[in-house]
């Protein structure tokens, strides 16, 4: 395709997209990521209920789980950026048979990690949990082993989705979330509460509602009526040229997602070190700053495929002026959730029945949170997911890396093992690492480099 010629024709047009599908786009995919974080918290919750060695069996495999799950996700990145490139150069043909390789090399992909994990889960837990109770052992084999099986179902649901956003239609993936999560809240409760099957209960129900998740998707993306529909999945052939497209996107935000999901265990075991109330009040600190961050990722998601689609259609300013749009609404909503997160923190507190040096410590962090997140939280991530779809993955991956282990890792450690300063170094570190990456990445968005690199 003729970049200049497509070029020189949308500089007589309007904008790529309006501010209502902008809105039409992103407030589903942040109500997809409220959802997900208000039903996460709700399951443990309920398992809370079966005892101690429940909880802490399902605790620990969700570590192992979550660490899986940013792979799919990281493949899926691949797939909307590709597909929604493809999308933007009106070559709907390819944006297709993309999305079929997407499906495809998730869905083996995932069956080897199941079987693996399948035949090594005894060792693996041995090794990562080493010699925790034997209750808990126990506990965490059960939810291990069936929790495995829902990893194709999780892989292709995020394909899935991902197929579904990069043509901008984002309601469905998020109505099937609420329906899923339903299912599994409700199955939990018969589960675990009527027919008393603890934490098998808890997992069973995990698997039904992701194996109807999955089907749910795969079913409406045969309509053809989409821009991009995939039919007769098992008749897709691999494509060696594309699926190492779909890979090298992906690949690199696997990696950043692991690393961050490894930094996050490097803290939590200084964190361990300190008083009970501490870590308490970490938990729960935890808690607030992921909830007051939900809006921002979700409209980082949306601009994966709205920069995606610029850049295939050849509308490199468009792409330029999206980051800095879609950056300033993120500024906004981090600010109104930061501000709304702190004045519930402390009835939270109350509610939840935190010792009082333990809530007392929560709400000091959190206050400190509304106060410096909303200043770089935005440029530090928001950017980085257009220039990701621009095909600038490697630069995010090695930022985020390094300002993860330099400053939030380091410095965190650094200062409780030490200088002996309490829980507030997590967030000194984090603080850091915002400042860091996001003067990085404004200096990155300025020269345009980001702007430089082929997708497909």
């Amino acid at each position: 395709m003729n970049t200049e010629k497509v070029n020189k024709k949308n500089m007589k047009g309007e904008h790529l997209f309006t501010n209502k599908e902008l809105l039409l786009l992103l407030i589903p995919v942040i109500a997809e990521q409220f959802l997900n974080s208000l039903m996460g918290m709700a399951d443990n919750i309920m398992v809370s209920n079966v005892g101690s060695a429940a909880i802490s069996a399902v605790s620990l495999v969700d570590s192992i789980n979550n660490l899986i799950i940013q792979v799919f996700q990281a493949l899926a990145t691949g797939g909307v950026i590709i597909c929604a490139t493809y999308i933007g150069q009106k070559r709907k043909d390819l944006a297709k048979d993309a999305a079929g390789q997407l499906l495809f090399v998730t869905l083996w992909i995932s069956v080897i990690i199941t079987a693996i994990g399948l035949f090594f889960r005894t060792p693996l837990l041995h090794k990562i949990f080493g010699e925790v109770e034997e209750s808990v052992m126990d506990a965490s084999s059960i939810y291990f082993v069936i929790t495995i099986l829902s990893y194709p179902f999780v892989a292709l649901a995020a394909a899935g989705s991902a197929i579904f956003r990069a043509q901008s239609k984002t309601s469905l993936p998020m109505i099937l979330v609420i329906i899923s999560n339903g299912i599994n809240i409700v199955g939990n409760a018969i589960l675990i509460f009527g027919f008393d099957m603890g934490v098998e209960g808890a997992a069973l129900s995990t698997l039904f509602s992701r194996v109807l998740n999955t089907l749910l998707l795969l079913y409406f993306l045969r309509d053809t009526k989409l821009e991009i529909p995939v039919r007769r999945l098992f008749r897709v052939r691999p494509d060696i040229k594309k699926i190492k497209r779909i890979l090298s996107m992906g690949i690199p935000n696997g990696v950043e997602n692991g690393m961050f999901q490894f930094g996050k265990l490097a803290i939590q075991s200084s964190v361990s070190t300190l008083a009970t109330y501490e870590i308490a009040a970490q938990a729960m600190t935890n808690i607030f700053e992921n909830v007051n961050g939900v809006a921002g990722i979700g409209i980082g998601i949306g601009l994966m495929t709205v920069v995606g689609r610029c850049m295939g259609a050849g509308r490199e300013d468009e792409a330029r002026y999206y980051v800095k749009k879609l950056t300033g609404w993120a500024f906004i909503a981090i600010t109104v959730s930061c501000l709304i997160v702190y004045l519930i923190s402390r009835p939270v507190t109350m509610i939840a029945g935190m010792e009082p040096a333990a809530a007392e410590l929560c709400v000091y962090m959190v206050g400190w949170i509304t106060i410096v997140k909303p200043i770089f939280w935005s440029i530090s991530f928001v950017p980085a997911y257009g220039y990701r779809a621009a095909g600038d993955v490697a630069f995010s991956m090695i930022v985020s890396t390094a300002t993860m282990w330099l400053c939030r890792v380091s410095l965190c450690t650094i200062l409780i093992r030490y200088f002996g300063v309490h829980t507030m170094a997590v967030w000194i570190g984090m603080f850091s690492d915002w400042a860091l990456r996001s003067l990085i990445y404004g200096l990155r968005f300025r020269s345009g480099r980001w702007l430089k690199h082929k997708v497909v």
